[in-house]
């Protein structure tokens, strides 16, 4: 009955022309991230790498969204990922066209920084008759990454030049932490903001909107709607902080510990059963590097003597510059693969994933 109701549905659209809302709050719809379903028949985020899974009918798909949200990859059944923007004034952003009747699958990736953008989803534009199948089945692995601009692709699309920032040049599709759990087939959350720190922020600017004090909320916001941790239970949680509390100026390398060991324990009450992981960098070798990685170290020595045996730390190898630079002296797109490689390896050893 399901293959003649396809089929029924598949040739409908093929003499379809106009377009039909599908609406957010559809059952077919699966969501990853952190988002918020409070405005009725609406996805609301602000953190980059929220995706948007559907599996549906039709040759082409389009979605409705507010105007100017920023940049999203689009991935239609095997094609090659493609980006598109959200303009200014419009509200309906096309997907894909000119495809074949019949089944498609559909994921749709935010790759910004959506705290000045409001980024809104309302829902998914298809061919008049057709429609969502059931909703598509998503891995069963879960990792959330925790950071600053390196996690969230700042100026991973730049050649070293540019001398601001510009969300043209960010993509999180590209990261170090996209790749990795494409790598391992595991679901990605995200909760990143550049210029963030642990205990402070880059030059000690917005002093109350450090990482643990943003954490608790389901937008990047101190205040507010609070996330819920039950409907993301992690296996992994990967942390890269420390770049900028380290980055100007004389920096307290004793908050910068005790702020490692406080999260640690914030972390590990939320979720008992995952691994947790400290990242470094990708930064050049020095000082820093070193204050980052022994503070890390005390956390994880902290965090033995209270019984907890499960929290680790990787390092990125240092940037050299030798893959080239991004926008501002950040990563590279070739240097965030080899990052997105190295995590991939130690994860693979931690966890037994093949």
């Amino acid at each position: 009955m399901k293959y003649i109701h396809l089929l029924l549905v598949t040739l409908f659209c093929q003499a379809a022309t106009a377009s039909v809302l599908i609406k957010a709050d559809d059952p077919g719809f699966a969501y990853v991230g952190r988002i918020s379903r409070a405005t009725p028949e609406a996805v609301v985020w602000t953190y980059p790498g929220v995706q948007i899974h559907a599996r549906f009918t039709g040759t082409s798909a389009a979605m409705k969204t507010n105007p100017d949200c920023g940049y999203f990859m689009v991935e239609v059944d095997d094609q090659v990922p493609r980006k598109v923007q959200s303009m200014k004034g419009e509200t309906i952003v096309r997907l894909v066209q000119g495809l074949s009747p019949g089944e498609h699958r559909l994921t749709i990736t935010y790759l910004i920084e959506g705290m000045y953008k409001k980024p809104t989803f309302y829902g998914l534009l298809l061919d008049d008759g057709c429609g969502l199948l059931d909703r598509p089945t998503l891995p069963s692995r879960k990792i959330e990454f925790i950071g600053n601009s390196i996690t969230c692709g700042y100026g991973i699309e730049g050649d070293g030049t540019e001398k601001k920032f510009l969300f043209s040049k960010q993509n999180f599709y590209y990261t170090y932490a996209a790749i990795t759990s494409r790598a391992l087939q595991a679901q990605c959350q995200v909760c990143a903001r550049s210029g963030i720190g642990i205990y402070r922020n880059y030059a000690g600017k917005i002093p109350d909107e450090i990482m643990p004090r943003i954490y608790p909320h389901t937008f990047y916001s101190t205040t507010g709607e609070l996330w819920d941790f039950n409907l993301y239970q992690p296996d992994v949680v990967c942390v890269n902080l420390g770049c900028n509390d380290t980055s100007v100026g004389q920096y307290d390398k004793v908050r910068l510990t005790e702020a490692f060991k406080s999260f640690t324990q914030t972390l590990r009450g939320y979720y008992p059963q995952a691994k947790i992981v400290y990242l470094i960098g990708a930064i050049p070798a020095g000082k820093r590097l070193n204050d980052i990685r022994e503070a890390q170290e005390a956390a994880i020595a902290d965090a033995a003597e209270r019984g907890d045996h499960e929290v680790y730390r990787m390092d990125f190898t240092p940037d050299d510059g030798s893959l080239g630079m991004g926008s501002q002296g950040h990563p590279s797109m070739r240097r965030q693969a080899l990052m997105g490689e190295e995590l991939t390896t130690f994860l693979r050893e931690i966890t037994g994933w093949e």
